[in-house]
Protein backbone atom coordinates (compact mmCIF):
# COMPACT_ATOMS: atom_id res chain seq x y z
CA UNK A 1 0.00 0.00 0.00
CA UNK A 2 1.61 3.37 -1.01
CA UNK A 3 1.91 5.94 1.77
CA UNK A 4 -0.45 8.65 2.45
CA UNK A 5 1.01 12.04 2.20
CA UNK A 6 -2.31 14.49 1.47
CA UNK A 7 -1.55 16.55 4.64
CA UNK A 8 2.08 17.15 4.07
CA UNK A 9 1.71 18.37 0.43
CA UNK A 10 -1.72 20.37 1.64
CA UNK A 11 0.57 21.99 4.36
CA UNK A 12 3.41 22.93 1.32
CA UNK A 13 0.53 24.41 -0.51
CA UNK A 14 -0.60 26.99 2.16
CA UNK A 15 0.60 30.52 1.86
CA UNK A 16 0.93 32.50 4.54
CA UNK A 17 1.94 36.76 4.81
CA UNK A 18 1.25 39.71 6.82
CA UNK A 19 -0.64 42.76 5.96
CA UNK A 20 0.42 45.90 7.49
CA UNK A 21 -2.75 48.11 6.82
CA UNK A 22 -6.05 47.71 5.46
CA UNK A 23 -4.92 49.30 2.35
CA UNK A 24 -2.32 46.55 1.77
CA UNK A 25 -4.76 44.04 2.81
CA UNK A 26 -6.97 45.38 -0.39
CA UNK A 27 -3.97 44.99 -2.77
CA UNK A 28 -3.22 41.94 -1.63
CA UNK A 29 -7.28 40.73 -2.27
CA UNK A 30 -6.76 42.72 -5.73
CA UNK A 31 -3.61 40.56 -6.65
CA UNK A 32 -6.06 37.40 -5.89
CA UNK A 33 -8.68 38.92 -7.82
CA UNK A 34 -6.21 39.32 -10.59
CA UNK A 35 -6.08 35.84 -10.94
CA UNK A 36 -9.76 34.33 -10.57
CA UNK A 37 -11.77 33.72 -12.97
CA UNK A 38 -15.59 32.57 -13.08
CA UNK A 39 -16.18 29.44 -11.19
CA UNK A 40 -14.04 30.64 -8.23
CA UNK A 41 -15.02 30.41 -5.03
CA UNK A 42 -12.99 32.07 -1.86
CA UNK A 43 -14.20 32.05 1.93
CA UNK A 44 -13.12 34.84 4.14
CA UNK A 45 -13.07 33.56 7.16
CA UNK A 46 -11.99 35.95 10.47
CA UNK A 47 -12.75 37.57 13.32
CA UNK A 48 -14.84 41.02 12.97
CA UNK A 49 -13.11 43.89 12.24
CA UNK A 50 -10.20 41.44 10.80
CA UNK A 51 -10.35 43.14 6.89
CA UNK A 52 -12.61 40.90 5.23
CA UNK A 53 -14.18 43.44 3.36
CA UNK A 54 -11.68 45.05 2.69
CA UNK A 55 -9.74 42.01 1.20
CA UNK A 56 -13.41 41.82 -0.84
CA UNK A 57 -13.05 45.33 -2.06
CA UNK A 58 -9.79 44.40 -3.50
CA UNK A 59 -10.95 41.18 -4.91
CA UNK A 60 -13.66 43.02 -6.96
CA UNK A 61 -11.02 45.91 -7.99
CA UNK A 62 -8.48 42.90 -9.04
CA UNK A 63 -11.48 41.75 -11.56
CA UNK A 64 -11.93 45.09 -12.49
CA UNK A 65 -15.24 46.45 -10.90
CA UNK A 66 -15.94 49.77 -10.48
CA UNK A 67 -18.86 48.98 -7.93
CA UNK A 68 -19.23 50.29 -4.78
CA UNK A 69 -18.20 47.08 -2.30
CA UNK A 70 -19.52 46.50 1.36
CA UNK A 71 -20.36 43.98 3.46
CA UNK A 72 -23.55 42.63 2.81
CA UNK A 73 -24.41 41.42 6.86
CA UNK A 74 -28.28 43.09 6.11
CA UNK A 75 -28.87 41.15 2.66
CA UNK A 76 -27.27 38.36 3.00
CA UNK A 77 -26.13 38.86 -0.44
CA UNK A 78 -24.41 41.66 -2.58
CA UNK A 79 -23.70 41.46 -6.46
CA UNK A 80 -21.63 43.14 -8.02
CA UNK A 81 -19.66 43.21 -12.39
CA UNK A 82 -16.43 42.47 -13.36
CA UNK A 83 -14.71 44.69 -15.95
CA UNK A 84 -14.22 44.00 -19.69
CA UNK A 85 -10.80 41.94 -19.02
CA UNK A 86 -13.36 39.63 -16.99
CA UNK A 87 -16.07 39.84 -19.59
CA UNK A 88 -17.98 41.70 -17.02
CA UNK A 89 -18.96 38.08 -14.96
CA UNK A 90 -20.85 38.35 -12.08
CA UNK A 91 -19.44 39.00 -8.56
CA UNK A 92 -21.40 37.57 -5.90
CA UNK A 93 -20.78 38.46 -2.32
CA UNK A 94 -22.06 36.80 0.28
CA UNK A 95 -22.26 37.18 4.07
CA UNK A 96 -23.71 34.48 5.98
CA UNK A 97 -22.91 35.99 9.42
CA UNK A 98 -26.63 36.53 10.16
CA UNK A 99 -28.00 32.84 9.22
CA UNK A 100 -29.34 31.10 12.27
CA UNK A 101 -29.90 27.77 10.93
CA UNK A 102 -27.78 26.13 8.05
CA UNK A 103 -30.96 25.44 6.16
CA UNK A 104 -31.27 28.86 5.50
CA UNK A 105 -28.72 28.64 3.14
CA UNK A 106 -31.01 27.15 0.82
CA UNK A 107 -32.80 29.93 1.11
CA UNK A 108 -30.62 32.40 0.05
CA UNK A 109 -29.33 29.75 -3.47
CA UNK A 110 -25.77 29.69 -2.36
CA UNK A 111 -25.50 26.16 -4.73
CA UNK A 112 -26.23 28.17 -7.75
CA UNK A 113 -24.52 31.67 -6.81
CA UNK A 114 -21.10 28.97 -6.53
CA UNK A 115 -21.86 26.78 -9.81
CA UNK A 116 -19.54 28.45 -12.01
CA UNK A 117 -21.84 31.48 -13.29
CA UNK A 118 -19.29 34.08 -11.48
CA UNK A 119 -16.51 34.66 -8.88
CA UNK A 120 -18.40 33.77 -5.50
CA UNK A 121 -17.01 35.18 -2.59
CA UNK A 122 -18.33 34.42 0.96
CA UNK A 123 -18.09 35.92 4.72
CA UNK A 124 -18.17 33.34 6.96
CA UNK A 125 -18.25 30.72 5.14
CA UNK A 126 -17.44 28.12 7.42
CA UNK A 127 -21.40 28.11 8.40
CA UNK A 128 -21.89 26.96 4.77
CA UNK A 129 -19.57 23.70 4.95
CA UNK A 130 -21.95 21.26 3.80
CA UNK A 131 -23.13 23.03 0.01
CA UNK A 132 -19.69 24.55 -0.62
CA UNK A 133 -17.96 23.28 -3.73
CA UNK A 134 -14.77 20.99 -3.06
CA UNK A 135 -12.70 23.56 -5.42
CA UNK A 136 -12.18 27.01 -3.44
CA UNK A 137 -9.72 28.86 -1.32
CA UNK A 138 -9.72 29.72 2.04
CA UNK A 139 -8.72 33.17 3.15
CA UNK A 140 -8.42 33.43 7.00
CA UNK A 141 -7.89 36.64 8.24
CA UNK A 142 -5.98 36.93 12.21
CA UNK A 143 -5.27 40.30 13.98
CA UNK A 144 -1.58 41.07 14.96
CA UNK A 145 -2.00 44.20 16.40
CA UNK A 146 -4.07 46.95 15.71
CA UNK A 147 -3.06 47.27 11.87
CA UNK A 148 -1.49 44.13 10.97
CA UNK A 149 -3.27 40.81 9.73
CA UNK A 150 -1.70 37.99 8.82
CA UNK A 151 -3.79 36.40 5.94
CA UNK A 152 -3.41 32.71 5.26
CA UNK A 153 -4.44 30.82 2.18
CA UNK A 154 -5.56 27.71 2.24
CA UNK A 155 -6.54 26.11 -1.89
CA UNK A 156 -8.36 22.89 -2.15
CA UNK A 157 -8.20 21.54 -5.54
CA UNK A 158 -5.99 21.49 -8.31
CA UNK A 159 -6.94 25.22 -9.66
CA UNK A 160 -7.10 26.97 -6.35
CA UNK A 161 -3.93 25.54 -5.60
CA UNK A 162 -2.71 27.19 -9.12
CA UNK A 163 -4.49 30.39 -7.96
CA UNK A 164 -2.64 30.44 -4.74
CA UNK A 165 1.07 29.20 -5.99
CA UNK A 166 0.70 32.59 -8.94
CA UNK A 167 -0.19 34.70 -6.00
CA UNK A 168 2.52 33.88 -3.62
CA UNK A 169 4.97 34.23 -6.35
CA UNK A 170 2.97 37.79 -7.14
CA UNK A 171 3.20 38.82 -3.45
CA UNK A 172 6.68 38.01 -3.09
CA UNK A 173 8.01 38.94 -6.52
Amino acid sequence: MAEQRPRVAQQQQIFECVSHSPAQTARIGQRLGELLQRGDVVLLLGEFGAGKTHFAKGIAQGLGSIDLVNSPSFVLVNEYRAGAAHQYLPIYHVDLYRLEDTREISGIGLEELADGAGVCMIEWGLRATDWLPPERISVSLHYLSDTKRTITFEPQGARAIAVVAQLKQSVLG
